[in-house]
């Protein structure tokens, strides 16, 4: 029982990591925030189909990056939403499991741009662009991440052998 708390905690830990250094990285390209942002890192919200520990790194992630990068409560509220309804469709069709962030992502993140930033573009505007950089970072990459892990990976990276 210990042993699966300490994996759950490392896998998240792991998680979070890899969501800050992938966000940094693309902050210095300047894709990280802001009306046209791509966060590679947005990739890794497939991961709570493999596992539930997930759900904290990604969060953790998240507001870690965003204490270096933008808006702390906000984003990570929509990437909590988006890990959680990625969990929650993980029994379904895999087409399915980019959604829950894509949707978080659009509703929430230009809202903030618009109403807590006062970007002068307009809502729709911000809500098309952050759409389709959620499209790019959770649907296509999130997907061939998934399929790189499926099968041969996941069961050896997020499989507890105590």
């Amino acid at each position: 029982m210990r042993n699966k708390k300490v994996l759950f905690i490392t896998q998240g830990a792991v998680i979070a990591a890899i969501y800050v250094v992938l966000t940094y990285i693309v902050n210095l390209l300047g894709l990280a925030n802001g009306v046209i942002q791509v966060r590679l890192s947005e990739a890794l919200t497939i991961l709570p189909v493999f596992t539930p520990a997930a759900i904290p790194g990604l969060v953790v992630g998240c507001v870690i990056s965003n204490i270096l990068t933008g808006d702390v409560i906000f984003g990570s509220l929509a990437t909590l939403i988006g890990a959680v309804g990625t969990y929650l469709l993980r029994k379904h069709h895999r087409i399915l499991y980019p959604l829950p962030p894509i949707i978080a992502n659009t509703v929430i993140v230009p809202l903030v741009l618009t109403y807590a930033y006062g970007v002068p573009d307009a809502l729709w505007f911000s809500a098309l662009t952050v759409c389709a950089g959620e499209v790019i970072s959770c649907g296509v990459l999130g997907l061939l991440l998934y399929h790189g892990l499926d099968n041969k990976y996941c069961r050896r990276l997020f499989t507890a052998k105590v």
